[in-house]
């Protein structure tokens, strides 16, 4: 999922991401509430209506974002004002200081205003490192706040206009936390479950650890989120060990920064059915490759790519390949053009997204 934080994919336009195959964006509770408001955009027709974007939209319930940017309001203004209670979270907005209050009904109520088609639980995303007495309190909040969200969804909704409610499973990097929270959570019933906490500092290898702790516990036959990855390898091995779904804000950053993403080669696919606990059967795909080699990542401002007039992938059929060289890439970028963002931005979101289509297809 492109990452529409602010109701905006950085630099393209809901056009673009149209053309280069997005799907289902992600916007974020916490940025769109503080700013233009929630109230404002439900004004509009909801947040598809006021981006011009005709796909569906998840919102992350803004959790993640209130306790990380709660560093940045403590440099500002001398404290974060980030309080956990068992009623919400209250925090200070990092660019003026003015607090607000989120418990989780509130988080349901906007992006109810929103218009989202798939809404996230309000969670809270424990730091790495945290005791295992912390993570513990931490894990059992977020599933009582989860049975709330729930609650005020189903009451303030018909059944046949609700969005989608998905779950998030939390525990840092203890086995028993972690296995809990999602047995907790498909105890409770949701439409899917996202696994949190998984960037927020934590030795890369811990990914794959705690994937296979959570995902035998969780349906087959619901979707399963791994929430803010990742590196195009981590993908391939999340998608190899049952993920379905992700949002990453790396294709976009990356670009801005003028380093790009190529394919050296396809990938090996086989295609393998089972049958589920509800004796469905599923279709899915068992990646065999050496990850590291399918891919390659340049520079696009090195002195090499100065008369490189080759697209920058001759094997890809985005706008950026298919009309500019590399040659003239770099020049935007050394002259500071904002264009050199955008045409990169739509290259690497298109290497993402085909990405995720062989994965998908085979």
């Amino acid at each position: 999922m492109p990452i529409a934080t602010k109701g905006a994919v950085k630099n393209l336009t809901a056009g673009e991401l149209k053309e280069i195959g997005a799907e289902i964006i992600l916007g974020n509770t916490y940025h769109l509430w503080l700013r233009p408001g929630d109230g404002l955009i439900k004004r509009a027709g909801g947040l598809r209506k006021f981006m011009n974007w005709d796909g569906p939209i998840l919102t992350d319930s803004g959790g993640f974002q209130i306790f990380s940017l709660g560093a940045k309001a403590k440099s500002k203004y001398g404290k974060s004002g980030v309080k956990i209670t068992e009623e919400g979270v209250e925090f200070s907005d990092p660019l003026n200081g003015e607090k607000y209050f989120m418990p989780p009904e509130k988080s349901m109520d906007i992006q109810l205003n929103l218009g989202s088609d798939i809404v996230m639980v309000l969670d809270e995303c424990p730091p790495y490192p945290c005791s295992r007495d912390y993570a513990k309190k931490s894990m059992e909040r977020t599933t009582r706040w989860a049975v709330r969200c729930k609650k005020y969804l189903e009451a303030h909704t018909d059944s046949k206009n609700r969005p989608l409610l998905f779950a998030i499973v939390q525990g840092s990097v203890y086995e028993d936390l972690r296995k809990e929270s999602a047995k907790q959570l498909t105890k409770i019933g949701f439409d899917g479950y996202a696994i949190g906490g998984v960037a927020v500092g934590e030795p890369r290898e811990k990914m794959s650890e705690i994937l296979g702790w959570v995902l035998p516990l969780l349906p087959e036959d619901k979707p399963r989120y791994l929430m803010g990855l990742g590196k195009p390898e981590e993908v391939v091995k999340a998608v190899e060990a049952g993920i379905d779904m992700f949002d990453c804000v790396i294709p976009t950053r990356e670009g801005r920064h003028g380093r790009l993403f190529l394919r050296k080669s396809k990938l090996q696919i086989q295609n393998i059915k089972f049958q589920t606990k509800a004796e469905t059967q599923i279709s899915k795909s068992k990646i065999k490759i050496k990850e590291e080699f399918f891919y390659e990542t340049i520079n696009i401002g090195n002195e090499k790519y100065k008369e490189d007039f080759l697209p920058i992938d001759k094997n890809c059929d985005c706008y950026t390949c298919r009309n500019y060289s590399r040659a003239y890439l770099r020049h935007l970028f050394n002259v500071g053009e904002p264009l050199a963002a955008r045409l990169a931005s739509i290259h690497n979101l298109k290497f993402y997204l085909d990405l995720m289509k062989e994965l998908r297809c085979g």
